[in-house]
């Protein structure tokens, strides 16, 4: 234990003193323990992304002395409060709630409360709406403490056998076809490995709009992570997409990673031409020629230039004879 630590949970037991709240208990491997005071403020939990048992002690004990839990969905929350014995008022704060709620949670943090921020599942802020609440927090001079643990974006990368040394965390990409392809496109020069959140139900649309941009990087889709189902299927973008839509909907939470981009060679001329025609139905030429030159790593004045070839009808121009062009 850290001198930090031995500060914030001063051990043996006192009563709460200043800057501090106290109370509360939680269960663990059968045994009863009492909660030790921790420090008024908002402080960020992080819980398990499927398996009840990855949650720490400091983690248990803060959820079991803070004043009120706030949760995205406090049904979720409930479970795991349940599981481990702890009876702390929840308090429901999400992204169709927030406006009304932050002032109210403003309010408490102000006048001296300790608040403990959870998500539905893994570490608050990634894919949660506790941004603005921490934000607004430390505006205020509310102190905002950490309070470390599980994640699914860092769960994935450490098992999909991708480079791990940078890594870029898109979250949740458009649900739209185009909009999505568009986005993918201005990821694709990103010199590190993607890490996506997807539903089961749009995976397989997402994962072959990402083979279309993209082409065959190397790829894991990650499901049920630390569950008893866990599986990892690891393939180029290709494949994986041609599995998914074999397969019908996986179930589960998912998280899609793919490998960062490869040392440029050319452009496939017949690749370039099916993805301006494929662009070219939903954009505009201009907007057509920068999705596929940022797709393909293609100059964009000379994808431009045969973008305006194909929408006119004309003959084969500079990309399909691989002149190198401007």
């Amino acid at each position: 234990m850290s001198i930090g630590d031995s500060e914030r949970f001063p051990n043996p037991n006192p009563p709460a003193g200043p800057g501090e709240r106290g109370g509360g208990a939680f269960t663990a491997f059968g045994l009863r323990a009492e909660a030790e005071p921790i420090r008024k403020g908002l402080h960020v939990v992080a819980t398990p992304i499927g398996n009840l048992g990855d949650i720490s002690f400091r983690a248990l004990a803060t959820l079991a002395a803070a004043d009120a839990v706030i949760a995205e969905d406090t049904r979720v929350t409930k479970t795991l409060l349940a599981h481990y014995g702890i009876a702390t008022p929840l308090v429901a704060y999400h992204e169709h709630n927030a406006t009304v709620m932050r002032p109210h949670l403003m309010a408490r943090l102000a006048a001296g409360a300790a608040l403990a921020l959870v998500s539905d599942a893994g570490t608050p802020l990634v894919s949660d709406p506790g941004y603005r609440l921490v934000s607004e927090a430390l505006a205020a001079n509310v102190e905002v403490i950490s309070v470390p643990g599980a994640s699914a974006v860092l769960a994935a990368l450490v098992v999909a056998g991708l480079p791990t040394d940078r890594f870029f965390f898109e979250g949740f990409l458009p649900p739209k076809s185009a909009a999505r392809r568009e986005r993918v496109a201005e990821l694709a020069a990103v010199p590190g490995t993607l890490v996506f959140f997807e539903s089961p139900r749009r995976v397989a649309e997402m994962v072959a709009d990402l083979a279309v941009v993209l082409g065959p990087r190397d790829a894991a889709l990650a499901r049920e992570l630390t569950k008893y189902y866990e599986t990892v299927r690891r393939a180029p973008l290709p494949d994986l997409a041609a599995a998914l839509a074999a397969e019908g909907p996986p179930k589960g939470e998912i998280v899609v990673l793919v490998g960062p981009p490869q040392a440029r060679e050319a452009a496939d001329p017949a690749r370039v031409d099916a993805l301006l025609a494929e662009a070219l139905e939903k954009h505009s030429v201009k907007d057509a020629a920068a999705v596929v030159a940022a797709a393909t790593g293609e100059p964009r004045r000379k994808i431009y230039a045969r973008a305006i070839e194909l929408s006119r009808g004309g003959p084969p121009g500079p990309a399909r004879r691989g002149e190198e062009g401007g």
